[in-house]
């Protein structure tokens, strides 16, 4: 099973100013393969951020990559974007289905079993995204939650569980045995190249591969258990 790759934005981490550099990292990733980018330039008014995010959306045109836009619901309904990441505060994820189109994905970041089950009962939500798992520096000071806990949400809810926080490529092996669904990273992405990304995805699929056949050998020898008996 590949895992649900999410690459967040944040202009101000990249190589260089200008829209182009942001469009370009964007269009690297989609390139590679990343399956959802979303827009998280929250320091941007309606009007700019409308304009990265069509400029988004024209960039994975023809990929499977799908752009999401970071709670402002308005600018991704404007900018054509394929769906929105809700924060753990924010409106209900019902009331975003009832009003989108069909296919339009909805996200809810949490952070706690408690916000997971709150999120699958309220229903309207695709996915949820969990964070902060591993030490960040973007979280300086603030206790991750650690790969046990996310074990604990991904056993919480039915819905898909992207992990958050600190994700590197020698923290893939957590992420696929604690059973989430994939991850969403900031600094990996962050000025990677077309190879750079492309090699970590291939890390990222092997790891979450290499959890699946060990789960399938698993159920065998239980399958040929309860036959012997």
């Amino acid at each position: 099973m590949a895992p649900v790759t999410c690459m967040i934005t944040d202009r101000h981490r990249l190589s260089g100013p200008g829209e182009d550099v942001w469009l370009s990292s964007i269009a690297a990733a989609a390139a590679a393969g990343v399956d959802l980018v979303q827009v998280r330039e929250r320091d941007l008014d309606g009007a700019a951020l409308l304009r990265l995010t069509r400029g988004a959306v024209a960039c994975v045109r023809g990929t499977r990559t799908r752009v999401l836009v970071n709670d402002r619901v308005d600018v991704a309904l404007a900018g054509g974007a394929h769906g929105v990441q809700l924060r753990a505060d924010s409106m209900p994820a019902a009331r975003v289905r009832a009003i989108a189109p069909p296919g339009f994905l909805v996200g809810r970041s949490i952070h706690s079993e408690a916000e997971a089950v709150q999120a699958w009962r309220a229903g309207g939500a695709d996915f949820v995204v969990f964070g902060h798992v591993f030490p960040t520096s973007s979280k300086a000071g603030r206790e991750p939650a650690g790969r046990a806990t996310l074990q604990r949400v991904v056993g919480a809810t039915p819905l898909p569980v992207l992990a958050l926080g600190g994700i590197t490529a020698d923290r893939f092996d957590d992420v696929a045995w604690s059973g989430a669904a994939g991850f969403a990273a900031i600094g990996m992405f962050a000025g990677a190249t077309g190879n750079a990304l492309g090699e970590t995805l291939v890390t990222a699929r092997r790891a979450f591969n290499d959890r699946r056949r060990s789960m399938e050998e698993v159920e065998e020898v239980e399958k040929w258990k309860k036959w012997k008996k």
